[in-house]
């Protein structure tokens, strides 16, 4: 059985984060740690854990990073995004923040940051800090069907795991067919095609993450220093 592991904002918390290797090492089958964006913040200096990330120890499961909204509003003001810059940022946060940003990552982890992917795609799953749509969207557990299965739909998946939200939750859009009359010279033809289960998962963010197991789609919902816990899976039809 091989797991995944799925973090996201870590925010420059380089402690949080070598609480986080210590407990996969005490999983079962954890092999690969996908860390999906916001891996810094004005918040504090994010310099030594971009080197851990960079450079892992001995005994960590190295990481593959995608960069999140945090990294966006850095890349942009620091140029890195063409005409664009962390207006988003600027006109939530105000001035303040960027500079706060700006001076929370030294200019040396920019070239590795820019490199980052918007997203993965493993198997029949998208990991995507916030969706197919966009960096900043936010998919939460009261988000409409429709744009579930909009956002799915532009990957051509079954699975999107999302991080922007910061919330943990599993949303099944149920299997069900598409219906559709066609009238050809031939006459009236009616066609079903068959729509299979898709599922959106917000993994949480810091000290919650998730661990997946593909082979048989099991999810488990974890808090760093507490025991696994059965997500609920609220179902979602489609007439």
């Amino acid at each position: 059985m091989e797991r995944w592991a799925l973090v996201s904002g870590l925010r420059g918390d380089l402690e949080l984060y070598e609480r986080i290797q210590r407990n996969l090492s005490t999983q079962r089958g954890v092999e690969s740690l996908f860390i999906m964006g916001d891996l810094i913040s004005p918040e504090r200096n994010c310099d030594a854990l971009l080197e851990r990330l960079r450079q892992p120890k001995r005994g960590d499961l190295k990481p593959d990073c995608i960069y999140g909204w945090w990294e966006e509003q850095l890349l942009a003001e620091r140029g890195y995004r063409g005409d664009q810059n962390a207006q988003v940022l600027r006109r939530e946060h105000g001035d303040d923040a960027v500079d706060a940003l700006l001076k929370a990552v030294d200019e040396r982890h920019l070239p590795w940051l820019a490199s980052l992917q918007f997203g993965f795609i493993e198997l029949d799953c998208a990991l995507i800090h916030g969706s197919s749509a966009d960096i900043g969207d936010r998919l939460t557990s009261e988000t409409s069907p429709l744009i579930l299965l909009d956002r799915l739909t532009r990957l051509d998946v079954n699975r999107l795991f999302t991080a922007r939200s910061g919330q943990q939750f599993r949303l099944e859009l149920t299997g069900g067919a598409i219906q559709s009359h066609v009238k050809d010279t031939a006459g009236e033809q009616q066609q079903e095609q068959a729509v299979p289960k898709r599922s959106v998962i917000g993994i949480g963010q810091g000290a919650n993450f998730s661990l997946y197991d593909p082979a048989t789609d099991r999810l488990d919902f974890i808090t760093e220093g507490d025991h696994a816990a059965t997500p609920r899976r609220p179902r979602l039809g489609f007439a």
